[in-house]
């Protein structure tokens, strides 16, 4: 890739006492490909303009709403080129669709949007304009899932039969959304969060890991959802069944209410001829299972030349320095770089793996799909097609 100046980037959200709005500009930066130069930090007036000032943002640049910053921004010859989206869920889709619509790229926080319907929107949308769209299924970003996939679309596991996916945490164990936990607060309310609470925060998470490992798509699904915590309104608790589109078989159980777990998201994928375990607490190994020899040990680490290219791609550090969530979330920014940077200079477009519209598509069909099976008897439900 060429020498080129950072990406110019407007944040929409991430503001003070932002969860992840910090996250998302740390990636950003990592690889020097992207310089955060706009925000409509917050739809507190006070807030957005407070957060603007302590991350150095030109005054002018400061915004209180993300109408105002993309038609100015638009109308600059310095103006943003991608537009950042870390607001919760029922805030995704206004921004991103006037972004998108007036010829911006669009990086969003997953999920997608708050519901199908507006996936399906935002999914047309990127077709017709032709603008890039990243969401941050951040998981699928490391190194290892990466290698994962590698050797399953070399053959080497054989004919996928079976994929176990975890994720549990416990941080909702309580009815904190009563106090002034304004993460759980936001997250357990349908009319912000959506139609689920742990199946759409962390359960899209593990079956898009599922997903992207194996290189099949669930068709089917049994989903048994469970709100634990008294008087709460959504799911905090959900198993699944899966069902694949070339024959593999899957479970994926999620939960928020298992006390002490913190985010201990795990996969075990197997095949006619071997196996797979990759745990996010090591996340820089990935076991490889054999019937009738050794496992074999696979450590991430740039200097392993045996790892495939992709992987090796997306590693900074020697073998034995641990790389982690933030470099993993940081893949992803920078993976859309280079194909925004590679489309704007006219280069044929190399394999940058990110996270797309379509897998957000895939993410909300799930979600619409779970709830849909729960509800009637945790039956067999079809996953509408991205």
């Amino acid at each position: 890739m060429q020498l080129h100046q950072p990406l110019r980037i407007g944040m929409i959200g991430g503001g003070e006492g932002s969860f992840i709005g910090g996250i998302h500009r740390m990636a950003a930066r990592l690889d020097g490909l992207f310089e955060i130069t706009a925000g409509a930090l917050s739809s507190d007036k006070e807030k957005a303009r407070a957060s603007g000032a302590k991350l150095g943002l030109a005054s002018d640049r400061i915004y209180t709403s993300y109408e105002e910053m993309l038609s100015n921004e638009k109308k600059r010859s310095d103006g943003i080129q991608v537009v950042s989206i870390v607001t919760p869920n029922h805030l995704h889709f206004a921004p991103a669709k006037m972004a998108l619509e007036m010829g911006f790229d669009v990086i969003i926080d997953k999920p997608l949007s708050f519901d199908l319907k507006e996936a399906r929107e935002l999914r047309n949308i990127v077709t017709k304009t032709g603008r890039h769209l990243a969401l941050t299924y951040t998981y699928s970003a490391y190194p290892a899932v990466m290698e994962a996939r590698a050797i399953v679309t070399s053959g080497k596991l054989g004919r996928l039969r079976k994929v176990v996916v975890q994720y549990p945490q416990g941080w909702l164990s309580e009815n904190i959304e009563s106090t002034d936990n304004k993460q759980a607060s936001w997250r357990t309310d349908p009319t912000r969060s959506g139609a689920s609470c742990c199946f759409g925060d962390i359960g899209t998470h593990a079956v898009h890991l599922a997903e992207t490992i194996s290189g099949q798509h669930v068709t089917e699904l049994l989903a048994d959802l469970q709100s634990f915590v008294d008087s709460r309104t959504l799911d905090d608790d959900a198993t699944v069944l899966l069902r694949f589109d070339k024959g593999l078989k899957g479970v994926a159980a999620v939960s928020q209410i298992s006390n002490g777990e913190n985010n201990s998201i795990q996969i075990s994928m197997y095949g006619e001829k071997g196996g797979l375990h990759w745990s996010h607490e090591q996340p820089n190994i990935l076991k490889i299972l054999w019937p009738h020899r050794p496992h074999e040990i696979l450590h991430m680490g740039a200097g392993n030349s045996y790892l495939h290219h992709e992987t090796l791609a997306n590693l900074r550090t020697p073998a034995g320095h641990p790389e982690g969530y933030l470099e993993a979330f940081a893949n992803i920014y920078k993976n859309f770089a280079q194909t925004i940077i590679a489309q704007k200079n006219s280069l044929a477009t190399p394999l940058y793996q990110f996270p797309n519209v379509h897998d957000g598509f895939r993410g909300m069909a799930l979600v619409d799909a779970v709830v849909k099976s729960s509800k009637n008897g945790s039956a067999w439900t079809t996953v509408e097609k991205s």
